[in-house]
């Protein structure tokens, strides 16, 4: 029981002077990687943490050095790569927000202010909602006209919610397609 008591202690001075000796080294090559002070450090952190945790390498003879630069090393790799796809991934979004504003902007400028008369509008919608099969409209027309819930619907139709929700669906595509060059009415109709 003191023989192991003994090597614990001798284990925890080891790993004592090693975090003391290496720590800062360690945290200034990871830092001129990932750059971030606190990057670098929560980095060298782990890696010594699971030092701590395999502590009878400690034991072995090893290259200390070599391993907490090649895993170190390692660790900066993987966090850059993290980094590079989370910077990637913002910056697509960042262009898709950028396309659909430019897309808006475009549709606003090129909507015609003489539609909004109530002839003109009446006009617009009915030719789009022509433009869905019978059975499509008529769901179509009893959700977002009639303001009927997809449930009643499908009891009316004698159909399944699921059928509601298809041709709802695909009143969508349609009319977005249709209403292409009049956003503000396919939005009014999205928001019915």
């Amino acid at each position: 029981m003191e023989t192991t008591a003994l090597n614990e202690s001798r284990e925890n001075i080891a790993f004592e002077d090693i975090y003391l000796s290496y720590f800062s080294k360690m945290k200034h090559f990871a830092k001129e990687y990932v750059i971030s002070d606190e990057d670098a450090e929560n980095i060298v952190q782990d890696v010594f943490m699971e030092l701590w945790e395999k502590k009878e390498m400690l034991t072995m003879h090893l290259n200390l050095i070599a391993y907490l630069f090649t895993t170190i090393k390692n660790r900066c790799l993987n966090h850059l790569r993290h980094k590079t796809v989370v910077q990637e991934a913002a910056t697509q979004l960042q262009e898709e927000y950028a396309i659909t504003l430019q897309m808006n902007l475009n549709s606003l400028d090129v909507f015609d202010q003489n539609l909004f008369s109530e002839q003109d509008i009446e006009k617009v919608i009915s030719k789009a909602l022509d433009s869905l099969s019978e059975k499509c409209r008529e769901i179509f027309i009893m959700s977002k006209i009639e303001g009927k819930k997809q449930k009643q619907i499908a009891a009316e139709l004698n159909i399944s919610i699921n059928t509601v929700e298809t041709q709802m669906g695909i009143a969508y595509k349609k009319l977005r397609v249709e209403l292409k060059d009049y956003l503000p009415i396919f939005i009014f109709f999205l928001y019915l």
